[in-house]
């Protein structure tokens, strides 16, 4: 092989890669000439990073710097790493994001790690080292939360996942059945990805539009383990595919994308509900939740399976107990008919309704952009140093608008839109 030739990607048709590659940079980041792009990858993800440098340097980017981060270096931590490792994080790193942020840098992130990389450690080390770079991470996260830059989510289809998700097919057959997964769910497989995200965004603001006229005071959840009043921000507002940000520039913060979301009151949040979906977080699965809220505080929780880890995730801080975010997402959606269980939250989210412990997205208020945090607070936001969604949707589970004045609307039916 030369040094300009493109280095083969096994059983990923090439072709599609490229094509996702191309529209993270012209739909998901709307990448701008002479824009900065900082972007962190699995170290297995290298043949998609160098797609996407092409074509963001085609678009014209001043620079692109990846960091990539690599399973057996994740795992030599927990093996040999002195006791108080696990309360450190790379702070440093995480300044240096933000200060790039507020220059103007655009942020995409490339997932598809194992899940369940760090299923075997000890869960108090795991706890511990997910705290501390949650509070580490917050500079860059704020400016993320807050919309100031463009910023995009894409996946690469990594071997560990595609063996978890597919553990009857060899390797090869796993990750090219993942990848295919990938590229349907993200319209990269159809003849113009860049219309096709035109009219599925369109789709998706409909739903907004009608959401906001709406101006609901709650959502109330109900469907077997679940019985939830999620009242909303004062003056929430409603997105779902196509963003803009601070920065004047529309972005697709996630691909794929099926949800319209927006803010809960941190206050106001009642009842219980339970988990329809596993979540992964940080290499941990955490299985078969079910949790009490009461005055908007999660006062009760449970797991089947990770307990010790969501013990140890809503102890970050104050607002980890509290919502950030309410999402809607048809049982319909594509990704929930393809009948597949992701593991990864950036695609079973997409699979059914979620809520998502911690920070707010500040976005989600009329004249969000103007707003500062203390008045974010002030209408029922909450701020933490953590952002995990997970899933409480199914075919079971009913929706109502609640309006201030008690009345209400039907909003889902058995997982679908009334």
């Amino acid at each position: 092989m030369t040094r300009h030739e493109t280095p083969k990607v096994g059983p990923i048709d090439a072709a599609s890669l490229d094509r996702l590659a191309e529209l993270a940079v012209k739909v998901g980041l709307n990448l701008q000439p002479g824009q900065d792009l900082l972007l962190t990858a699995p170290i297995e993800a290298l043949p998609l990073v160098r797609r996407v440098a092409a074509h963001a340097y085609k678009a014209g980017a001043g620079l692109v710097t990846p960091l990539f981060s690599d399973p057996e270096v994740a795992l030599a931590r927990y093996r040999h790493a002195a006791d108080h490792s696990f309360d450190k994080a790379a702070g440093w790193l995480y300044d240096g994001m933000g200060q790039a942020f507020d220059a103007n840098t655009a942020r995409l992130a490339i997932v598809g790690d194992d899940p369940m990389l760090l299923a075997n450690e000890d869960p108090d080390k795991v706890g511990r080292a997910n705290k501390a770079n949650s509070l580490a991470y917050t500079p860059a996260r704020e400016r993320i939360t807050n919309f100031n830059i463009n910023w995009n989510i894409i996946s690469w289809p990594g071997k560990a996942w595609a063996q978890l998700m597919f553990p009857d097919l060899t390797e090869d057959e796993a990750v090219a059945r993942l990848a295919q997964s990938i590229f349907a769910a993200s319209r990269v497989d159809q003849a113009d990805p860049v219309a096709a995200w035109t009219d599925h965004n369109a789709r998706l603001r409909e739903r907004s539009d009608w959401l906001n006229g709406q101006a609901f005071d709650a959502l109330h959840f109900t469907g077997p383990g679940t019985d939830l009043r999620v009242g909303l921000a004062d003056g929430h507002e409603w997105m779902g595919g196509a963003s803009l940000s601070r920065n004047g520039i529309i972005c697709n913060p996630n691909i794929p994308s099926e949800e319209v979301f927006t803010t809960p009151h941190a206050l106001k949040v009642e009842g219980h509900v339970s988990s329809t979906k596993p979540l992964s977080h940080q290499g941990s699965l955490i299985d078969g939740i079910r949790v009490t809220f009461e005055g908007g505080r999660i006062t009760e929780a449970h797991a089947t399976k990770g307990e010790e880890v969501l013990r140890r995730v809503l102890d970050t801080d104050e607002g980890a107990r509290r919502l950030g975010e309410v999402a809607l997402v048809p049982h319909g959606s594509p990704i929930s008919q393809s009948g597949l269980l992701f593991y990864n939250t950036l695609f079973d989210e997409n699979a059914a309704c979620h809520i998502a412990l911690g920070q707010c997205y500040s976005k989600c208020f009329r004249n969000g952009d103007k707003m500062a945090p203390v008045e974010v607070a002030a209408q029922g936001g909450n701020s933490s140093a953590i952002h995990i969604d997970w899933m409480i949707g199914s075919d079971q589970i009913d929706i109502d608008g609640v309006h201030a004045d008690g009345r209400r609307v039907p909003v889902f039916r058995k997982g679908e839109w009334a």
